[in-house]
């Protein structure tokens, strides 16, 4: 079997994650956001860096899980990345991992004051959620890549 470059998993992952539910992962990671910054203010521990992480993370976490999950759908390169990716769960949820701890980031930097170290640690932290989580998830959903043939 042909070894593939790194450059070459993240545009498979990328292609796999064309056609994802992005609304659906948006409306999710809002929508959990939001409830996450009401509940924190109705009891008094309110945290905005937070709320925003969660809402990041779930909404990639949606938009991965949503992307693999049909892989019979759309052209055949975005199925074939898709069944690639039900086969290489852990290098698929690189590309959601690494997009979170990107857009963290600034969120951690900017709002929550812990310095170029401490949000980059924390954005890290969050990003490694989201690869466990997706990577976990997607390997759940092999049994699909088979059919898919």
């Amino acid at each position: 079997m042909n070894e593939i470059s790194r450059r070459d998993e993240v545009s498979l992952s990328g292609a796999a994650l064309r056609g994802a539910p992005w609304k659906t992962a948006a409306v999710s990671g809002a929508a959990v956001s939001a409830a996450s910054l009401g509940l924190g203010a109705l009891t008094g521990g309110a945290d905005l860096v937070w709320a925003l992480g969660l809402g990041m993370s779930l909404f990639a976490l949606v938009a991965a899980i949503g992307a693999v999950s049909k892989p019979n759908e759309g052209d055949r390169v975005t199925r074939q990345a898709r069944v690639w990716s039900l086969q290489h769960p852990f290098r698929f949820a690189l590309l959601p991992a690494g997009i979170v701890a990107v857009l963290n980031y600034p969120v951690q930097l900017v709002l929550d004051g812990d310095g170029v170290f401490g949000s980059a640690v924390d954005a890290l932290w969050h990003g490694a959620l989201v690869y466990l989580i997706a990577g976990i998830l997607t390997l759940t959903m092999q049994g699909r890549a088979r059919s898919a043939r």
